[in-house]
């Protein structure tokens, strides 16, 4: 295999961070964003404005329909997951409140959720089995145990790649009357998400992982009636500049400021790709996926988090070694051969812990568009060198 010397990313396998490269379609809204939509929406009554309004418009109602989601108004931007799920757990819970947590959860839930907890809301969490998901006989066990305000759990794991039973933890929330709060951020594009059949009430996730579009770019669903305090005060285009307080409305009371043009139509143009290719590029990932997973397994010494390779799941292969640090393996990797992958925690001390990897942390690939059979044949050989190497 020819060494990278270097030279610029050859395979991108880190897609669990987020998606590169993005589908032309996607980078052609960006550019026409800029070019075409220079508009500010709600600021104004000239056709530049009006033209960017509509734009937008078209775009939620787009991503809308792909999540299944009825009332585009339910559907709110944000700049990101993290961003959305700060805007839910901090504008429902106070003191007093109990919420029911997987033990996965990535460090934009369970940052919150520890600050809620400083606070005096108190937070349970239910541990995953051997495959990193949790067991919802568990989760409804928890949530028996006391009054319960919430289940908060992710809809798929982005260390070990196990997909939670979001559908079950659902009907356990709701018949125990707690909300159900989902973070998808790594589940968007890469499973088909419908949120009418979920039925959650809350979900939210990064536009730039699965579902291809700009960095800079998130989708929150809010249920009808769930009502959170919204963060951020300010302008917004819903024409009531004389009220002294933001306006209740959606989605201009979670959007305030001067919304993100190209981020949202980088996003509408890059569900819409999906809406056409999205079969096909699952059963590819799928395909990828266990191909990595048992390539890793043949090279001895590395043990794979997570289910087993014929087990449904997200694009992630997460794996350690019993003797070579996964820094080394993805150090060598990029600087020797040019393939990007991840190690460490990945923001996700909690599933770390679950897996016993927390002092270790794990070298994970994410896999997603633009991957073939030669980046992952290619990327085998790779580690494998190394592996021999460092022993």
């Amino acid at each position: 295999m020819a060494d990278a010397g270097g030279s610029p990313t050859a395979i991108y396998l880190d897609h669990g961070a987020t998606s590169w490269p993005k589908p032309p379609e996607v980078v052609d809204a960006v550019t026409r964003s800029l070019t075409e939509f220079g508009g500010n929406p709600g600021r104004g009554a000239y056709r530049l404005a009006l033209d960017t309004a509509r734009a937008i418009h078209s775009a939620r109602a787009d991503i809308a329909h792909y999540f299944g989601v009825e009332d585009s108004r339910n559907l709110i931007f944000q700049p990101g997951c993290t961003q959305a799920m700060n805007l839910v757990l901090m504008g429902l819970f106070k003191p007093g409140d109990r919420i029911v947590a997987g033990g996965t959860e990535h460090n934009a839930v369970a940052r919150p959720l520890n600050l809620l907890a400083s606070r005096g809301v108190e937070v349970i969490l239910v541990e995953p089995d051997e495959d990193g998901v949790v067991d919802p006989d568990e989760v409804e066990a928890a949530v028996e145990a006391a009054p319960t305000a919430a289940i908060v759990c992710q809809h798929a794991s982005n260390l070990a790649g196990g997909i939670h039973p979001v559908a079950d933890l659902s009907d356990i929330a709701h018949s125990h009357g707690a909300l159900m709060i989902v973070d998808g951020a790594q589940a968007g594009g890469h499973l088909r998400v419908n949120l009418a059949e979920l039925g959650v009430d809350v979900w939210a996730c990064a536009g730039h992982k699965g579902l291809l579009g700009p960095q800079g770019i998130g989708v929150l669903y809010l249920a009808p009636g769930c009502e959170p305090a919204e963060l951020v005060s300010g302008g917004t285009g819903s024409g009531q500049s004389e009220e002294p307080l933001q306006p209740k409305g959606r989605p201009d009371r979670y959007e305030a400021g001067t919304p993100n043009t190209p981020g949202i139509l980088g996003l509408g143009a890059a569900v819409n790709w999906l809406g056409t290719h999205g079969d096909e590029l699952r059963a590819e990932e799928a395909r990828l996926t266990r191909m990595m997973h048992e390539g890793l397994l043949e090279i001895e010494g590395f043990r794979v988090l997570g289910p087993e390779s014929e087990v449904p799941r997200v694009p992630i292969v997460s794996a350690v070694h019993d003797s070579v640090e996964v820094d080394r393996i993805a150090f060598a990797l990029d600087r020797r051969y040019g393939i990007a992958t991840r190690g460490g925690l990945h923001c996700a001390p909690w599933a770390h812990r679950a897996s016993g990897t927390l002092e270790t942390g794990a070298l994970r690939f994410g896999i997603g568009y633009g991957n073939t059979v030669a980046d992952i044949e290619r990327t085998l050989e790779a580690v494998a060198q190394i592996v021999a190497e460092e022993r």
